[in-house]
């Protein structure tokens, strides 16, 4: 049991779309991210999709609906099987929540490694 920084976790990387594990929690990795630009569209077919802005805004994007927006201090939770896209305009951070082993594009092939800081 310790204390986790997320200002300091954030600082240790500037690299976008990059989760960082930075605790596990019931079988799921707790991350920090940035985002700038826009994600591609995907689908997580067995898992929601949790986002806590913590400095920024984002859009999320969901297929067929207009974009919400989602300022820091905000979570958005997008339901298992929803096509959706995240994207910045000016970075944003955000702190995720995923099973462990998720891939965060929804398929193994794409996704981004999850280095644990």
């Amino acid at each position: 049991m310790k204390t986790v920084n997320l200002s300091e976790k954030l600082a240790m990387f500037s690299s976008h779309w990059d989760p960082h594990v930075v605790a596990d929690y019931n079988g799921n990795d707790v991350m920090v991210v940035k985002f700038q630009g826009e994600f591609p569209f995907h689908v997580h077919a067995g898992t929601d999709d949790f986002f806590l802005v913590l400095e920024g805004e984002m859009l999320m994007d969901i297929e067929g609906e207009p974009p919400q927006a989602v300022c820091a201090g905000e979570l958005f939770v997008v339901p298992k099987g929803v096509s959706h896209r995240p994207r910045a305009e000016q970075e944003c951070k955000v702190l995720l929540i995923e099973p462990k082993g998720e891939p965060n594009s929804g398929d193994p092939e794409t996704a981004a490694p999850k280095p644990r800081i």
